[in-house]
């Protein structure tokens, strides 16, 4: 049984205009799955609907064997799913570890919410360093870093992860993907959307190829990054 599993997802912004259009995937338990196309393709509505920031018309998502179709993002959470959106969304005037603090917050294990403090910041030493400075005063990348060390501290079962590398340069994004192919070894089940569709799939176990709210290609990364039209498409071959 897969871990998260939608079928046939039809959502979008208005009633007249759909931009999933039966959208379906899964992700298998310790897997990282990447969802690569086109800008407009769905990719990022699709991770708004699955989180439940986007009502599905249409089709299901089930999370480790329940239906959990239009649930609130804040259920979801409980339920160990965590969402690190595209762009910066660190809160400017808390410290760095304030901001981490905040991705705990249903937490009440206090003790044991020390020790994956300690874990977060043994893999993002930057953040242990920068621990009382402002979350505003980071560059992008160490704000993307924050982030994704934030959704670590809830222990999710799940992570999303909406274009890590947006906006990053060529080596702030190098960073960030290495800090997600860490993320991956520590045995954290992923679901990717990432422009740079060459890196995901080198880091991924299984992928999906949307074009205009569909699903186009899927199968084993490898298998993806080696077929001729997605080289073509996507992948400047």
């Amino acid at each position: 049984m897969a871990l998260l599993e939608a079928k046939g997802i039809v959502a979008g912004y208005t009633k007249e205009l759909d931009i999933l259009k039966g959208i379906s995937l899964k992700v298998e338990q310790d897997q990282v799955v990447s969802i690569i196309g086109p800008n407009g393709c769905g990719k990022s509505t699709t991770f708004r609907t699955l989180f439940g920031l986007l009502p599905a018309r249409e089709g299901t998502v089930a999370f480790d064997g329940e239906d959990v179709t239009n649930n609130p993002p804040a259920d979801l959470l409980k339920r160990g799913i965590t969402f690190v959106p595209q762009g910066r969304h660190v809160f400017p005037l808390m410290t760095v570890r304030e901001n981490l603090e905040l991705g705990a917050y249903i937490r009440r294990d206090r003790r044991e919410l020390q020790k994956d403090l300690e874990r977060v910041y043994e893999l993002f030493p930057l953040l242990r360093e920068r621990a009382k400075q402002k979350g505003g005063s980071l560059s992008g990348g160490e704000m993307q870093t924050l982030e994704m060390g934030r959704a670590m501290l809830l222990n999710p079962r799940m992570m999303f992860l909406d274009e890590p590398s947006l906006g990053l340069s060529p080596l702030m994004a190098n960073q960030v993907f290495d800090k997600v192919e860490e993320i991956r070894e520590s045995g954290s089940t992923m679901l990717i959307v990432e422009q740079n569709a060459d890196r995901s799939l080198k880091m991924s176990d299984f992928a999906y190829v949307f074009e205009t709210g569909k699903n186009k290609y899927e199968g084993r990364a490898e298998e993806i990054r080696n077929n001729e039209e997605v080289k073509r498409l996507y992948l400047g071959g």
